[in-house]
Parts: C-alpha cells; structure tokens; sequence
C-alpha cells in the first residue's frame, strides 16, 4: 500500500506524519534538515489533514484526545503496550513500574519500557506521559527537552499549572 509523508512544523520542532490511505503509521520528531521523500507534491489523503488538524487543536490547548486512526507495526507485547499508552489519561503521568502492573506483570518494567521507547507515533500514543518511579524524566525517543515541553504544556492546559518540573 502506498505511504505518504508530510512535514508538520510544531511548537516545538518539526513532525513527519507517515501514512496510508486509512490510517496514521508513524508522527516523529525530525530535525530541521530533514526533506521527504518521493511522494513531496503528491496530494496527501485526508487522514493526514484530520492529523495535521488535531495536532493544530492539541497545540492549541483544545485538544485532548486524538479520534485520526492509527497503526504501527509491532510484537504483540509492543501493542499491548501501545494500548495501555494510549489510554493514558491526558495531563496524567505514569510511572513504569506502574504501567508493568498494569500490563499484568510488575516485572516487565524493562520490556515495557524498551515497547514504550519503540512508540512511532509520538504525541497521539503518549509515550512522555511515562516517567520514572521517583517522578523524575527518564527516556524519551525525540529528547527529554520535548518530553518536559509536552508534560508542561498538558499540565497547564489541564490543571492550570504553570510548570511541572523545575
């Protein structure tokens, strides 16, 4: 099936939405110098404007909850994973040992970890809104400067609050 790519330039840096037809594949970070590739100038299908356009009201503080499909490609455990993620509440953090019991088993905090860092749809599947036990920033695929943006940016629009880590 065919994939078609986009560059959407955000708050905090420039995203590359890859998709199909029906559904969103990949939404990464990218650095500046990055170009797409082949399909540049083909007519991106409308799931990708329904991204661009959520992305628009998230960053916006209107936001919450993303409704453009998504999928990704992975290992059973990865999805499970993947799942659990997305269901993260919005301005909420978990930790990983949190997310492992949650996953049915406290001692897959690593393997879930290592799915979490796997996540290629950043944002939408929200793998910075997990954190270390001692609530500290830990990994984060794009740099934990976006992490903490993103944490910030929801916790503010969802709580009020100014700043969530000094």
């Amino acid at each position: 099936m065919q994939q078609f790519e986009h560059i959407y330039s955000s708050p905090i840096g420039r995203i590359k939405i890859v998709a199909d037809y029906n559904c969103i594949q990949a939404l990464t970070f990218i650095e500046d110098k990055a170009t797409l590739s082949s399909t540049e100038g083909i007519e991106s299908p409308p799931v990708i404007h329904q991204c661009i356009d959520e992305l628009i009201d998230y960053f916006n503080g209107n936001r919450t909850q993303f409704k453009v499909p998504i999928h990704q490609s992975g290992t059973d455990f990865q999805q499970k994973v993947w799942r659990e993620l997305y269901e993260v509440p919005y301005a909420k953090t978990m930790s990983y040992a949190e997310l492992a019991k949650k996953l049915g088993d406290p001692k897959v905090i690593r393997a879930a970890a290592n799915a979490n860092g796997k996540n290629k749809i950043a944002i939408i599947v929200p793998c910075h809104r997990i954190i270390g036990s001692d609530s500290n920033l830990t990994g984060y695929a794009w740099g934990l400067a976006k992490k903490k943006w993103l944490l910030q940016h929801e916790f503010r629009i969802g709580h009020g609050v100014q700043t969530l880590f000094a």
